[in-house]
C-alpha cells in the first residue's frame, strides 16, 4: 500500500458527507499542466522581449516636399 493510498483512506472518512464523489477537481495533474503552461508563456515572453530589443524603431525622416516657384497664377 502506497503512502498516498494510506493517507486517502484515513482522510476521506473525515470528509464525511461533504465529500462528493461526482465532483471533478483538477488535482495534481491540473497543477502540473497549469505550471507547464505558465512556464511556456514565461519563456515566450522572454523570447519576445529579446527579439523586440533587436528591432530598430527609428523611422527614416520624410523628405521635404519639393518647393514650387511662385508663378503669375499662383503667387505663393
Amino acid at each position: 500500500m502506497s503512502a498516498t493510498h494510506a493517507a486517502l483512506t484515513q482522510l476521506l472518512p473525515l470528509a464525511g458527507d461533504t465529500f462528493d464523489k461526482n465532483k471533478v477537481t483538477p488535482g495534481v495533474l491540473g497543477f502540473i499542466v497549469f505550471a507547464a503552461l505558465a512556464l511556456a508563456v514565461w519563456g515566450l515572453m522572454k523570447s519576445m522581449n529579446r527579439h523586440m530589443g533587436k528591432v530598430d524603431f527609428q523611422e527614416t525622416p520624410e523628405q521635404a516636399p519639393a518647393r514650387t516657384t511662385p508663378t503669375a497664377d499662383n503667387p505663393a
